[in-house]
């Protein structure tokens, strides 16, 4: 059975129902609490892939450590800004579901349904 993993912040409303959703959909599931443990850069990569975006599209804007730590400059490169993230996760946008070579953002929650069609 292919594997689910949810990049997941327990602390966060839309995470843990998105968690809980997942949980009704899929048995074998890996719960990655990035702010703990950050993904590395080649994962944060990735997810970007993956969700077919840019890794602007996935900051959270309004996080003290966006502000504070250079992610508004229009000059960084993707690289440098998917370094960025790892170093500072909480700028990530959660939570991020990936599931058979496809991924997406829990927000709405039911956005995870689009990965079991």
């Amino acid at each position: 059975m292919t594997e689910a993993i949810i990049y997941h912040n327990p602390r966060c409303s839309k995470s843990r129902e998105t968690l809980a959703l997942l949980e009704q959909l899929h048995d074998n599931i890996t719960v990655v609490k990035y702010l703990e443990t950050p993904p590395n850069t080649e994962t944060i990569a990735h997810l970007v892939e993956l969700l077919g975006v840019n890794i602007r599209d996935i900051l959270r804007k309004n996080e003290d450590e966006y502000q504070k730590n250079g992610f508004s400059q229009t000059d960084l490169t993707d690289e440098e800004l998917i370094a960025l993230v790892h170093q500072f996760p909480k700028v990530l946008e959660r939570p991020i579901v990936e599931y058979n070579n496809k991924a997406i953002v829990g927000r709405p929650p039911e956005n995870v349904l689009s990965l079991f069609k």
